[in-house]
């Protein structure tokens, strides 16, 4: 059986670049934040082992899927805490058998990022809170430490944090893929105006955008950062 990868993000995390490396490798099935548009439109499309493509109405049918894709080839999922995704929490064996990996950015940037993209975000869907008890969560049911990631790390060395990833995710290690051209996916069509750092990028960058509203001047999004900041701290404790 090939792995089952999933790779769990708080938004504006640079999972998506991540994500766009591992379809630069094209050994691997890589599916788009699957959890968020099943939650958001009640159905995802998923490829079939035969080639086809299938629908997902359910969590259970989409980690079913997942599993039955990985008969023929390795299955990627970049996925995003923007909600809570409570059948994991109550179906936790169906995440055994699963590689969990966890990538975390400074919430400094990434609050005031979010932010800007949604003013309307909500304290929650800043996401470490839930990524931190996902954390727990796929530990407990795996037996396995998950991999921590932090951003900061990966754009400063990106072959060595891509090639300590895929000895845990039991990939080849493939330099090639760290680059690629720049430009929009159709994978990222649904939710196009979160993905455009990654579409303008053709390798990982250490992009320090500015915005007007930060956690120094902005009294919610101060409070959203002294929310998260524990949660933040006790995931990079486990980063390797």
């Amino acid at each position: 059986m090939n792995p089952v990868i999933i790779m769990w993000a708080h938004s504006r995390s640079a999972s998506t670049a991540f994500e766009r490396m591992m379809i630069e490798r094209g050994d691997v099935a890589v599916l788009h934040e699957p959890f968020l548009a099943l939650t958001e439109e009640g159905a995802v499309p998923l490829p079939s082992p035969d080639g086809g493509q299938a629908t997902a109405r359910s969590e259970k049918e989409l980690l079913t899927g997942l599993k039955e894709l990985a008969r023929v080839r390795p299955a990627f999922v970049k996925e995003v805490l923007d909600y809570e995704y409570p059948y994991l929490f109550d179906h936790p064996d169906e995440l055994a058998g699963i590689v969990h990996t966890f990538i975390v950015r400074d919430p400094k940037p990434t609050i005031s990022s979010h932010y800007a993209i949604k003013p309307a975000v909500t304290c929650a869907e800043i996401g470490y809170e839930r990524l931190y008890r996902l954390f727990e969560l796929v530990w407990s049911a795996t037996g396995r430490e998950p991999l921590v990631i932090r951003t900061e790390r990966l754009v400063r060395e990106p072959a060595k944090v891509a090639e300590v990833f895929c000895a845990y995710a039991g990939l080849p290690f493939l330099p090639r893929a760290l680059t690629w051209d720049s430009g929009d996916r159709p994978e990222w069509r649904r939710t196009r105006r979160w993905h455009l750092d990654a579409s303008s990028s053709a390798g990982f960058e250490d992009r320090r955008n500015t915005y007007p509203d930060t956690v120094d001047n902005h009294p919610a999004l101060k409070a959203f950062y002294d929310h998260h900041l524990p949660f933040y701290q006790r995931l990079i404790q486990h980063d390797f």
